[in-house]
C-alpha cells in the first residue's frame, strides 16, 4: 500500500524539460494524457503515443523512451544539421509531428474535460446527501475504470460513520467494518492531521503494507487493485474516505487519477454542504418527533398504535401531531391534528417553525383534555380561542375523542378534519362529524359533537388529511380509498391496531406506486384504538 501525501508548497511539481515554441493554453497544473502539466512541452523528447515536439508521431523514437538528441539521433549524438530552411531546422523537431503530438493532447485533454463536465453536472443535480454519495461512488468508478467502490462519511464527533457501496452487498460492508482501526484504509483517509493525498495498491490480498486481516478479507471478496483519496475541504477537514475496487490486480493510470482527484475537489464542498444539510434535518426531525409521545398508554380493554412519516423538510407546509390521553377518571382522551399557517417561519418548508407550533398547541390540548375531557366540543372551543390568541397567523385542524374503554362509549368533535374511520367485523365506515372549519378561521368555533357505542373487537382509526390524500387524486377519492382499505384488511390484521396501521401505510404507498404524484406536502398521520 502507497501512501502519497500533499506537496510542501502549493505549486504542483512538474517535470523538467526545456520550452518550446509552441504554446498550448490548457488550464493551469490539468495533467495531459502523457502526464505532464498542462502546456509543458519536452524538449527533444521522444514519448510515445503522445508525441509533443521530439520524436515522429508514429512513434519511432528511442524505443526505451531515451532522449534524442539535438540532431535527431537515437542515441543522443549529434548529426549533421539540416541546412537553413530545410524540415526540422528548428531545433530538429519535425513540425508535422509536433502538430500532431499537439493535436492528440488537445483530443485526449477535450475527451478529459468532457467527461469531468458530465460527471460534475451529475453532481450538481444531485439532490440529498445519499443521492449526493452515490454520485460521488458511481462517478469515481467511471473515472478509475474501477469495478466497485466503498464511501464512508465522518461522524461530527469523529470516526467514520455506515458505509455506503456500489457493488458490495451489506454482508460485504459489514465484512470491512471488521478491519481494525490500526489497518483500516478508511481510518487512514479521515486522519485530520498526517492524512495521506491518495493510497493505492496494485493487489490488496498481496500486499505486505497492510494488516492481515484486510489481505484476508481481499481474499475473500475477490478485491484486487485498490485506489483511495479522502474528500475533504480546508474549512471543514476531512469529509469522507473513498475507495475503489479492482477486481483484479490493477492500478489507475495517472490520468485517470488526475481527473478522480480532481472530480473530488469539486465534490468535497457540495459533500460539506449536503453533511450539513443532513445535520439540520436530522436535528429538526429529532424536535418533531420529541415533541410527540415517545410511548403510547395501556389502559385497560383499550389497545393503541400510531404512526407518522413526516413530508420532506423542503417541501412540508405544516406539522401534525397524534396523542392518547390517560384522563384522571379511567377514561382516555385521543387526538390527532395538523398546525399550518403563516406565523413565523411558515410556508414550504417550514417544519421547524410549524413543528415548535404544534407543541405548543398539543401541550394546550392535554391540559384542556383533563380539565374537560368528557366534552370534546368544549376542548376544542379553548384551543380555538388559544389558537386566535397565541398564533393569529396560524389555522389547526383536529379531531379529539373521548373514549371509555369499559362502556366503549364515544365521545368525539372535529374541527375541519378528516371523519374517523370505525373498522369493525363487517367492514369499515365513516364516523361522520359535522362540518366545520378548522380552528383559528372564524370568530368562533362551536360543532355539535358526536357519541356511539362501539363493539367488542371494534377498530376507531383517526387520521390527518395527508394518509388520505395518498390514496386518491383528491381528497374526496382519498377518503374513499382509505376506507375501502380498512375494509379489505384480513381479518388477523383489523384485530391487531399495530398490524392495521402497517396495512394501511402499505396500501398507500402501493397506490403511490401505481399512479405517482407530486411529492407530499403533507405529514401522514395516524391512531388507532381498538376495544378489548
Amino acid at each position: 500500500m502507497t501512501e502519497s501525501h500533499p506537496p510542501s508548497t502549493s505549486a504542483e511539481p512538474v517535470e523538467p524539460g526545456g520550452t518550446s515554441g509552441l504554446s498550448v493554453l490548457d488550464p493551469p497544473g490539468f495533467q495531459g494524457p502523457d502526464g505532464r502539466a498542462a502546456g509543458e512541452l519536452p524538449d527533444g523528447a521522444g514519448d510515445r503515443g503522445a508525441p509533443a515536439g521530439g520524436g515522429p508521431a508514429d512513434g519511432t523514437g528511442d524505443p526505451d523512451g531515451g532522449a534524442v538528441g539535438p540532431g535527431g539521433c537515437a542515441d543522443g549524438t549529434e548529426g549533421a544539421n539540416p541546412a537553413p530552411g530545410a524540415p526540422g531546422a528548428s531545433g530538429g523537431a519535425d513540425p508535422a509531428a509536433s502538430a500532431t503530438g499537439v493535436q492528440d493532447r488537445l483530443a485526449a485533454h477535450l475527451s478529459d474535460f468532457t467527461s469531468l463536465h458530465e460527471h460534475t453536472g451529475r453532481l450538481a443535480r444531485a439532490r440529498g446527501l445519499a443521492a449526493t454519495l452515490e454520485a460521488v461512488l458511481a462517478s469515481g468508478t467511471a473515472l478509475l475504470g474501477a469495478d466497485r467502490a466503498l464511501l464512508v462519511t465522518a461522524l461530527p464527533g469523529g470516526g467514520p460513520s455506515q458505509p455506503v457501496g456500489l457493488g458490495l452487498d451489506r454482508a460485504s460492508l459489514g465484512s470491512l467494518e471488521t478491519v481494525p482501526t490500526d489497518q483500516s484504509l478508511v481510518a487512514r483517509l479521515l486522519r485530520t492531521h498526517d492524512r495521506p493525498a491518495e493510497l493505492h495498491s496494485h493487489d490488496l490480498a498481496d500486499d505486505p503494507a497492510i494488516g492481515a486481516r484486510l489481505r484476508e478479507l481481499a481474499g475473500q471478496l475477490g478485491l484486487g487493485g485498490c485506489y483511495g483519496l479522502p474528500l475533504a475541504t480546508e474549512e471543514d477537514g476531512p469529509l469522507a474516505a473513498a475507495l475503489w475496487f479492482y477486481d483484479r490486480p490493477a492500478e489507475p493510470a495517472g490520468r485517470h487519477r488526475d481527473l478522480v482527484r480532481r472530480y473530488c475537489g469539486i465534490a468535497a464542498p457540495l459533500l460539506a454542504k449536503q453533511l450539513e444539510a443532513e445535520k439540520v434535518r436530522r436535528t429538526t426531525e429529532a424536535l418533531r418527533r420529541g415533541l410527540l409521545p415517545d410511548r403510547l398508554p395501556r389502559p385497560a380493554g383499550l389497545r393503541l398504535a400510531a404512526r407518522l412519516v413526516p413530508a420532506g423538510l423542503d417541501r412540508s407546509c405544516g406539522s401534525d401531531w397524534y396523542d392518547a390521553i390517560p384522563l384522571p377518571d379511567g377514561t382516555v382522551g385521543l387526538t390527532v391534528g395538523s398546525v399550518s399557517g403563516d406565523g413565523p417561519g411558515a410556508g414550504p418548508g417550514s417544519a421547524p417553525g410549524a413543528a415548535a407550533a404544534m407543541g405548543r398547541v398539543r401541550a394546550a390540548l392535554r391540559a384542556y383534555a383533563v380539565l374537560e375531557g368528557e366534552d370534546p366540543v368544549s376542548v376544542l372551543g379553548d384551543l380555538e380561542l388559544l389558537l386566535k390568541t397565541t398564533e393569529p397567523a396560524r389555522t389547526a385542524t383536529a379531531v379529539y375523542a373521548w373514549a371509555d374503554p369499559e362502556s366503549r362509549r364515544i365521545t368525539l368533535a372535529g374541527a375541519g378534519h378528516c371523519p374517523p374511520v370505525l373498522v369493525t367485523r363487517y367492514g369499515a365506515e365513516f364516523v361522520e362529524t359535522s362540518l366545520s372549519a378548522p380552528l383559528g378561521m372564524l370568530s368562533c368555533w362551536e360543532a355539535p359533537g358526536v357519541e356511539f357505542t362501539a363493539e367488542r373487537g371494534d377498530t376507531l382509526v383517526l387520521c390527518t388529511e395527508g394518509l388520505a390524500r395518498r390514496f386518491g387524486p383528491t381528497l374526496h377519492a382519498g377518503q374513499a380509498g382509505l376506507r375501502r382499505a380498512a375494509a379489505d384488511a384480513p381479518r388477523d390484521v383489523r384485530t391487531d391496531p399495530d398490524r392495521l396501521c402497517a396495512h394501511l401505510l402499505s396500501a398507500a404507498a402501493e397506490r403511490e406506486a401505481h399512479a405517482p404524484a407530486a411529492p407530499a406536502t403533507d405529514d401522514l398521520t395516524l391512531l388507532a384504538a381498538r376495544f378489548e
